[in-house]
């Protein structure tokens, strides 16, 4: 059995209460490992950080021009929204400019994910839309993708169909990992999701900050495009007081999470990047452990390490708002 480090311990009244144990991998331009915890070998499932990897597709095409979509209703293709009012009128509009209609999504029905308009939704007795499941921009963007290219809209979530067939092999080329070695299984909203070892998880980050590591051009073009409205969006890509969005605000970062502890980020000045996993598949520490490793990096930003601890900081506090304990980033 291998061993795996511990990144994390929470402390309650001065005893250990939880144990975080995790992978991460901090590469520089050339691909060098600067920092590594763990076994950076182990693969790993990108989850919602292929999001950006997914909708490249889509950014190869005119369809943002074809149809007037907004750069905020683009940035919709690589969101986990979260059902704020924002995000349910900049979906209505991008799924009325597609002309798709929302049973054509193969996702689930959801409520919204955030407390507060999940509440006004059950109160108001409104039923459960597939529209605001949090992948559904990304499914909206396979739809469109798939018309454009003449492609069978009934069955784009098959791992056989053409379009999953051009996620994969952008997947491998940006992570440099060959096709026979990725790992493939279906995601939670019913699409393919792959995985690969954590360093090459972070080589196909570092290409968004440089897209000239691309050799297509039009590829290169597409993945700086997505950066650009993931930036000019955070409060689509997430949603306010998420990770995401405190990171996306900072214009110097690329950053995606995924569910079960995955969260890959890259700095375009200092031309890193970064990936990690919480094995507990926690999302809690993510803010304290990228705080950490910005520290670490000696990241001129501190505004953005500061955005980082308001969302969570070291101290645990009870339903009060009293300190009743601690976390101690192992790193």
């Amino acid at each position: 059995m291998i061993s795996t480090p511990i990144i994390a311990e929470e402390y309650r009244g001065g005893t250990l209460e939880n144990v975080y144990q995790g992978l991460i991998c901090v590469l520089n331009e050339k691909k060098e490992i600067l920092y590594e915890y763990g076994d950076v070998k182990q693969s790993v499932f990108y989850r919602s950080a292929m999001k950006p990897l997914q909708a490249i597709p889509l950014f190869t095409t005119d369809i943002m021009e074809k149809y007037d979509l907004t750069t905020e209703e683009a940035a919709l293709f690589t969101a986990s929204q979260r059902g704020e009012s924002y995000h349910q009128e900049a979906l209505e509009r991008l799924m009325n400019k597609l002309q798709l209609s929302e049973d054509m999504l193969v996702c689930q029905q959801s409520y919204p994910l955030n407390e507060q308009p999940k509440i006004s939704y059950i109160r108001e007795h409104l039923p459960k839309r597939k529209l605001l499941h949090n992948c559904s921009g990304k499914h909206l963007g396979f739809l469109a993708y798939s018309r454009e290219k003449n492609y069978d809209l009934s069955n784009y979530e098959w791992l056989g169909h053409p379009l999953q067939q051009e996620v994969l092999n952008y997947v491998a080329d940006l992570s440099e990992t060959p096709k026979k070695e990725i790992k493939t299984a279906i995601d939670g909203c019913g699409v393919p999701v792959h995985s690969v070892p954590l360093k090459n998880m972070a080589i196909s980050f570092l290409k968004f900050i440089q897209p000239s590591m691309i050799h297509d051009s039009r590829v290169a073009t597409a993945v700086k495009r997505i950066g650009e409205v993931m930036n000019k969006h955070p409060r689509i890509v997430a949603s306010h007081n998420f990770i995401c969005t405190a990171l996306l605000e900072d214009e110097n970062i690329i950053a995606k999470g995924g569910a079960q502890g995955v969260y890959c980020l890259a700095l375009k000045r200092e031309k890193i990047s970064i990936s990690l996993k919480v094995l507990t598949g926690s999302e809690l520490i993510w803010p304290l452990l990228v705080a950490k490793l910005l520290q670490k990096l000696n990241y001129h930003n501190k505004e953005t390490i500061d955005r980082l601890l308001n969302i969570r900081s070291n101290e645990i506090f009870n339903d009060n708002g009293k300190v009743v304990g601690e976390t101690k980033i192992r790193l």
